[in-house]
């Protein structure tokens, strides 16, 4: 995993963080707290609930395709993406990571596992 994947990794988990995501940490599904350690410069991932620390190489982020989109959630987006301000677009943003959607391209990269309907945490 390069710097530049472990950097776009740790700032989309820390703004899913608020919206209960789930990852896999070594084939295991793994539900937040998540909390953030640096030692020595080298951030590190912790799970108090589960007495797991561990580095991001080692997590992926269950995500949903933007493609999977329902177009009723398309709807709600179109909303959320309305009250976007002159200073970003922060609630559609905020919708997109509350639902779990992947539109940061994790998915393609390897850095995040695909939601399906055989594997969805958030049943």
């Amino acid at each position: 995993m390069t710097q530049e994947d472990k950097q776009l990794l740790l700032h989309d988990l820390c703004a899913r963080i608020p919206y209960g995501v789930m990852i896999e940490h070594k084939g295991k599904k793994v539900k937040h707290p998540m909390h953030f350690l640096s030692d020595s410069g080298n951030t590190q991932i912790y799970f108090p609930s589960k007495l797991i620390r561990t580095s991001v190489e080692h997590i992926k982020p269950y995500l949903r395709s933007m493609s999977d989109m329902t177009p009723e959630e398309a709807a709600e987006y179109a909303v959320e993406w309305d009250k976007r301000s002159p200073y970003g677009v922060y609630p559609a943003c905020d919708w997109l990571n509350a639902h779990h959607f992947d539109y940061r391209g994790l998915i393609e990269k390897g850095l995040a596992v695909a939601v399906t309907p055989e594997n969805n945490p958030y049943k």
